[in-house]
């Protein structure tokens, strides 16, 4: 009896060692993210010292843009920006100019381009958020030492960040391209890997035998390929999407880069499928075998609708992984500096990720600030589908259950 006191005894203090050392590892884990979020925020705001090439009372006496009206801004416009430029602002084509011709667009339309195109505030020095709110002294006496600039508080993500694209300038450029690129890949990356990742599943699950040598190889290389390195992926699209089926994708367009993302998950798809598979009960199986259903029947009818939930978090999990991912894209061919929409799946693009990359490694600091704006974008980006997989998955659990 004391033995076994004893063995109870030491497995009640091997228990608790394991979780303090879980709860220890959680709250490293959340520390370290909170650290990195607020390092993020902390580049996407604060302070910026600006100053004007040219100031609002040299155009118009009241300071105010809207004063001079449409006529007014427009020859503003016409005396201070170059020929091509203002050839570029009045083209119809929506491609080169998406607002319109200058005489076609409101008086604030025209005042805020006046603003960016010939008031052109500059950036002398930003401030991060932390510095901007304990070291104010210290930046309103280097605003004092700066004769004719004001301090104006940034916040480096608004809604001219999220619909301009890319800019040689950091206070111009945005994540259009960038975001409209990763959403397209999104698409690409489910389209292919859904269908080609539960259609394998199930025939691993339900129709493949065991004991048949390739079928014990096709399982064991999937597993292998779920830990491969994203890189070695990468140089797999570049040498059959990009340069051996380059009469059919064009070489470095979307559709590869998506191509080569689909094979990046689909093992991951695979797994989880026929794990969602694996957990349908025999008993609904054989009710239905019992009814005279086939095994198609059954399947479709019984064990697809019962695991689908599962299958659905899966994949949706999977694909936020595969829209973070950034060497298999840089690999493949994706533009670090694009200024146009993809509009077909034979586009140039980039991605949110190989924007951050971009930004992050310019010698501008400005630079680093809009790679923090773009960085709480991807966030919000990754968020939303988990958020849209849990979603999905409790509203058909329930109707399951109805």
């Amino acid at each position: 009896m004391s033995g076994d006191a004893e063995n109870i005894a030491r497995r009640r203090r091997i228990g608790r060692t394991w979780r303090l050392m879980l709860l220890g590892a959680t709250a490293v884990a959340a520390a370290a993210l909170i650290v990195l979020l607020l390092n993020i925020f902390n580049a996407a705001f604060g302070l910026v010292m600006l100053e004007n090439q040219v100031e609002p009372v040299e155009l118009v006496e009241s300071g105010r843009l809207e004063d001079l009206g449409r006529n007014g801004l427009i020859a503003v416009l016409e005396a201070n920006l170059s020929a091509g430029l203002i050839r570029r602002f009045n083209s119809a084509d929506s491609k080169v100019n998406p607002e319109g011709p200058l005489a076609g667009r409101s008086v604030s339309q025209l005042a805020d381009l006046v603003y960016a195109r010939v008031v052109n505030p500059t950036i002398i020095e930003a401030w991060p958020l932390g510095r901007s709110i304990f070291g104010r002294r210290e930046i309103m006496k280097v605003h004092a030492e700066n004769p004719g600039t004001r301090l104006h508080f940034r916040s480096w993500l608004n809604a001219e960040f999220l619909v301009s694209p890319q800019n040689p300038s950091p206070q111009r450029s945005g994540i259009r391209t960038a975001f409209l690129g990763s959403l397209w890949m999104i698409v690409i990356v489910l389209v292919f890997s859904f269908p080609v990742g539960v259609s394998a599943a199930i025939y691993l699950e339900e129709y493949a035998l065991k004991e048949r040598w390739y079928n014990r190889i096709i399982e064991v290389n999937i597993y292998n390929l779920a830990g491969v390195p994203s890189i070695i992926y990468g140089l797999l699209g570049l040498a059959v999407f990009v340069r051996g089926l380059e009469t059919i994708t064009r070489g470095r367009t979307i559709i590869s880069a998506g191509l080569t993302l689909s094979l990046l998950i689909l093992p991951i798809i695979i797994i989880n499928s026929r794990e969602a598979i694996r957990a349908v009960p025999g008993s609904l199986r054989e009710s239905s075998y019992g009814l005279g259903a086939t095994k198609w029947q059954t399947i479709r009818h019984h064990v697809l609708p019962a695991s689908f939930d599962r299958i659905l978090t899966g994949t949706i999990l999977a694909i936020s992984r595969a829209v973070g991912e950034t060497a298999p894209v840089v690999v493949v061919g994706a533009s670090t500096f694009i200024t146009v929409d993809p509009s077909s799946l034979f586009s140039q693009f980039t991605t949110l990720p190989i924007q951050i990359y971009q930004w992050s490694a310019r010698p501008q600091s400005q630079f680093r600030n809009i790679a923090a704006a773009a960085i709480i974008m991807l966030l919000v980006l990754m968020l939303s589908i988990n958020a849209a997989a849990i979603i999905m998955r409790s509203r058909i659990s329930r109707q399951r259950r109805v």
